[in-house]
């Protein structure tokens, strides 16, 4: 068999997911430089030649460096995949347009909204890169899994349509399927809101509320995200695919998901901030839940299920009285 030609990128954020994505790359065939902003974290990764922290075991391929100058892993790159926490999501674009050719094409996974504004992230590449080819990677993944090679499917969004086939084919593999869409606003609505239903999940879980009560969140959680998407420009669609259902549901009910972890330890009792600290990563939940329910007060969308969890995490409500208030809501009409 012919191998395709090889490409060179850089991932920017080397977390779980940020690492994850680049071992993608890199056992696709393509050259790889992974470069994060904890200096001591990349030395290790250099050093050991994998990522000892988030992704143990797994060992980097020849064609996968990490690097520990940004400038060193931007430079003669066709690509930049993105895969940093929302809160530092502009200050990266900001430090990239210092270094990118206007040829590079512009990819992130990061998942959220930017705080105070609560634009979407393409808003933010919109205004920080203006001239730049772009495009969201978003679906049901677990870090581990895509590292691992398990079967794993996403969406690729992109306004550009020949930029996010070009995408899809970078990242497709036979056990990694990429699916592409024009639908931006929609994918990211569908992965940022999702991370808020999974607190809630959780919740309910530790609670020991059962899965009749899992499965209706679910269920309600996904109306909300389709009400606020289709409200910012989504199409309905887009929710009962791999950006939104599916995103949904593997992080409602898989204990992998840091979000749904910090439910159950608010279900535990745990402070919010105790709870946060030990997850010893980022669940984006937290701060999406503030951008997002005043986002859908701004809009005038009811999210009932968003507007509780926001209560348990930046008010002290206690989580069983917020299941009660949400399971003791006046009957109404499904789909009204």
């Amino acid at each position: 068999m012919t191998r395709a030609p090889t490409h060179r990128f850089a991932v920017i954020g080397a977390g779980s997911w940020g690492t994850a994505l680049a071992l993608l790359l890199a056992n696709n065939g393509h050259h790889v430089r992974l470069w994060g902003r904890e200096r001591a974290h990349m030395q290790n990764l250099h050093a050991q030649r994998a990522n000892t922290r988030y992704l143990p075991g797994i060992a980097f391929p020849d064609n996968l460096h990490a690097t520990l100058e940004l400038a060193d892993a931007l430079r003669d790159i066709e690509g930049v995949l993105i895969a940093v926490p929302s809160e530092g999501f502009r200050e990266c674009l900001s430090q990239l347009r210092r270094h990118l050719d206007a040829a590079t094409g512009v990819m992130w996974a990061t998942k959220g909204l930017e705080g105070g504004s609560r634009k979407l992230l393409h808003q933010m590449v919109q205004e920080e890169l203006p001239s730049h080819a772009y495009a969201v990677i978003s679906g049901p993944t677990f870090a581990k899994e895509v590292a691992l090679r398990l079967p794993t499917a996403v969406t690729v969004a992109s306004p550009q349509s020949e930029f996010g086939a070009q995408v899809a084919q970078w990242l497709h593999n036979p056990t990694f399927r990429a699916y592409t869409s024009n639908d931006v606003a929609g994918v990211e609505v569908g992965g940022a809101v999702k991370n808020i239903m999974a607190i809630a999940a959780g919740i309910a879980d530790g609670l020991g509320f059962g899965a009749n009560t899992r499965a209706a969140l679910i269920t309600r959680g996904l109306a909300e995200i389709q009400r606020l998407g289709v409200a910012l420009g989504g199409q309905p669609k887009t929710f009962m695919g791999l950006a939104g259902l599916g995103d949904l549901v593997l992080t409602c009910t898989d204990n992998q998901s840091r979000n749904r972890r910090l439910g159950l330890a608010l279900a535990a009792g745990r402070p919010v901030d105790q709870a946060i600290l030990d997850l010893g990563q980022v669940a984006e939940g937290y701060p999406t839940a503030r951008e997002v329910y005043a986002l859908a007060q701004d809009v005038g969308i009811e999210m009932p299920i968003v507007e509780q969890v926001y209560q348990v995490l930046f008010h002290q409500r206690p989580p069983k009285e917020a299941v009660d208030t949400l399971l003791g809501r006046a009957a109404r009409a499904e789909h009204g």
